[in-house]
């Protein structure tokens, strides 16, 4: 799509710079795979996409020289949008994202750059290396654009199914269940709130000087302050003006409340704390691009490759998962979906905040098995109930460790140290462990005790300055975005040290989550070094007409069109029975149209006015427009294409029986990895997994 040095599309060269570093580029597919054949590495692979004559090329290809060919598509061939076009902003639209990031009155705003497609690239990267750790792999690695996306609103989708809710779009910064959860003016800068607790919230009002709020009935929960969240904010807001970014950010440390520095892109290299971590490196000339948001230190023991099996690739690979929420859990998922055996420890005294309350000791436990969210990040795992607080269970804890593959935590800041679990620890229980940790901000520098949430990852990214309206204040997506991005570069992680740890030993791994989102803003954060970047709503330099446009039928039925050629142009205007403009010599161009933008976005919007989105993105993609309507989290169940692909899985499970949960967003061989288990109850295979070890539990150690 993109060369280096090369400005076609509207795209920075520099962006294609920043994508092709380390790469040979062959002119042809055939040197390509010349150089393929001479090189001397002991795993290789075709990549092909988005088109299907792209992939059908590289299949040919790649089936004469007995290579696996992974091949990446927008929509998975099996569905109703198969034969769709497609681009980032409308695969955003698709998939829950946009719908509920805007004003409440809309229209839904599409996204900047490019992150649908690099969250598919990293899936795709997962499946492939996986795919290449046994000696004989599949010959067909399939990934979608689509359903890599999909992660972001999985979660949601299934709850909806559960619940009967509907998504809602409340406003610029408003995201259920969490407020304070916005980006404030201070004096200097800007900072990053999210309070989500009654104790985070407290502090705040104490730090504001207005303690008295704390005890305030309409503001006792996060939910309720949701609800008064105009008046939350002009609370905070002048507050926050009065004093340096530095101040809120000491203090936020200090009283244990996520707040963090939200830096303008451009700003971002130069930061003292990104800037100390090497977080960017040159990409063309004076400009600078995102280093990889992992740190690798090869200090264990050397170990073989998996064999893989019929379970997976990941088969005989043991996984010790100490994490909680979303984005450890989803990274071991992803290894559980590979044939690994996770074991997810947590105890009912500290149970995995997804599943929604911290008991009281005696309490009814079943409230804990009720969260569709957990289910959806916790499927093919067996679960632990040990109490890391007695010994005997730290025990049986260090016993995992011992025979771990892969140990992975997403803990505060030295939880795991304290409780002799912690990275040292580890290497000394098991030289050969692959050992991860996931800080938000990473280990070293001045942020890296900073408490943080999703939220607070994105805050801090720099593409809310990206996003929205020049109008609006930095404008974030999602209540947790950072979450599945880092889950995704936490399993890319733990692959690359099972992959390497043959050759170069088992690593400790440090993943900085905010370093991950760096990776799908990395389009803005290099535009806004190289010239600057105009905040303007959906539109995008390299589209015209890119909007959002209200359909016929219910208020909330929204179309989304993204015109990314001139063709796709010509086919728009006489799609929509404008001769006029599809005659007009001056919009033939890109530039042109750029011009007339609003008079397009009118006539596309006057077409749609009268016709159900669905229906007319339909007739837009038969004419070879790229259209598709705004898709809410709560329609993501019945989508038609997701039904035909059977991304949706059944499964059974104590407390709750049938439910949904998203299945694996990749296949090999055409076979997506199966739905092995449900996620665990509490502890439901703690005796199961002790005794495989030879544990009694009460004489560990004796």
């Amino acid at each position: 799509m993109w060369r280096a040095g090369d400005a076609a599309d509207g795209v920075d060269p520099a962006f294609g710079t920043w994508l092709d570093q380390g790469k040979e580029i062959a002119p042809t597919a055939a040197g390509a795979l010349a150089a393929l054949d001479a090189s001397d590495a002991p795993r290789k692979l075709v990549i092909a996409g988005q088109t299907r004559a792209a992939i059908a090329e590289a299949e040919a290809l790649a089936g004469d020289r007995g290579v696996p060919l992974l091949a990446i598509s927008w929509f998975d061939p099996r569905g109703a949008y198969a034969d769709w076009a497609a681009n980032d902003p409308l695969i955003q639209a698709m998939s829950g994202v946009v719908f509920s990031f805007g004003e409440v009155a809309g229209p839904p705003m599409l996204p900047q750059g490019y992150g649908a497609q690099t969250v598919a690239g990293i899936t795709a990267f997962n499946a492939a290396l996986a795919a290449l750790i046994p000696a004989r792999p599949p010959q067909r690695i399939e990934s979608s654009v689509f359903e890599a996306a999909l992660c972001f609103a999985e979660t949601g989708a299934v709850g909806a199914v559960a619940y009967g809710w509907a998504a809602r779009r409340l406003g610029v910064n408003r995201y259920s269940p969490t407020c304070p959860n916005n980006i404030y003016r201070t004096a200097d800068g800007y900072v990053g709130v999210t309070a989500l607790t009654y104790h985070q919230w407290r502090a705040l009002t104490g730090l504001i000087g207005r303690p008295e709020l704390a005890a305030e009935p309409r503001f006792l929960t996060s939910i309720q302050r949701l609800a008064h969240g105009d008046e939350i904010d002009a609370l905070l807001a002048p507050a926050i003006a009065t004093r340096p970014s530095d101040f809120w950010i000491g203090q936020g440390d200090a009283l244990r409340i996520p707040i963090t520095p939200a830096t303008p892109p451009a700003q971002l290299p130069h930061a003292p704390h990104w800037q100390g971590r090497g977080s960017f490196a040159p990409a063309a000339g004076e400009v600078q691009g995102p280093t990889l948001p992992f740190r690798f230190t090869y200090d264990g023991a050397v170990k073989p490759l998996p064999a893989g099996g019929a379970a997976g690739p990941l088969e005989g690979v043991r996984v010790a998962d100490f994490s909680m929420g979303w984005a450890g859990p989803l990274a071991c998922r992803y290894l559980a979906d590979l044939g690994a055996d996770v074991l997810k420890i947590e105890s009912s005294v500290h149970p995995d905040w997804w599943r929604g309350i911290d008991p009281t000791p005696g309490a009814d436990l079943t409230p804990l098995e009720l969260p569709r969210n957990f289910m959806c990040v916790n499927r093919n795992k067996r679960g632990l109930d040990l109490d890391l607080g007695r010994p005997e269970d730290r025990r049986a804890a260090e016993a995992i460790v011992a025979v771990a593959d892969v140990v992975l935590d997403n803990q505060g800041p030295g939880v795991m140290d304290k409780l002799g679990l912690g990275a040292a620890d580890q290497r000394r229980l098991n030289p050969a462990a692959v050992s991860i940790v996931m800080p938000p901000f990473g280990r070293s520098g001045p942020l890296a005790g900073l408490r943080a949430y999703g939220s607070t990852v994105e805050q801090a990214c720099g593409m809310p300055f990206l996003n929205g309206r020049a109008a609006w204040p930095p404008a974030m997506q999602h209540v947790a975005y950072g979450d599945p991005v880092a889950g995704l570069y936490a399993a890319a992680a733990a692959l690359v040290g099972l992959y390497g740890r043959a050759r170069f030993g088992s690593p400790q791994i440090e993943l900085c989550q905010v370093e991950c989102l760096f990776q799908l803003g990395a389009a803005g954060i290099i535009a806004a070094q190289a010239g600057g970047v105009a905040r303007d709503g959906p539109r995008r330099p390299h589209m015209a007409p890119c909007c959002v446009v209200r359909g016929a039928g219910e208020a909330e039925a929204w179309l989304a069109v993204a015109v990314d050629s001139d063709a796709a142009w010509a086919a728009l205007a006489r799609a929509i029975g404008r001769a006029d403009l599809a005659n007009d010599s001056g919009l033939a161009t890109l530039a042109g149209r750029k011009a007339r933008e609003d008079e397009l976005e009118a006539a596309v919007a006057a077409w749609a006015a009268q016709r159900d989105p669905r229906a007319a993105a339909e007739a837009l993609q038969a004419a070879g427009v790229p259209a598709a309507p705004v898709i809410p989290t709560h329609e993501l169940f019945a989508d038609p294409h997701l039904q035909d692909c059977g991304y949706w899985g059944l499964q059974v499970r104590a407390y709750i029986d049938d439910h949904f949960v998203p299945q694996a967003p990749f296949r090999y061989d055409g076979q997506r990895p199966p739905l092995v288990r449900p996620a665990p109850t509490l502890g439901e295979h703690t005796d199961e997994v002790l005794a495989e070890l030879g544990i009694v539990r009460d004489k560990v150690g004796a």
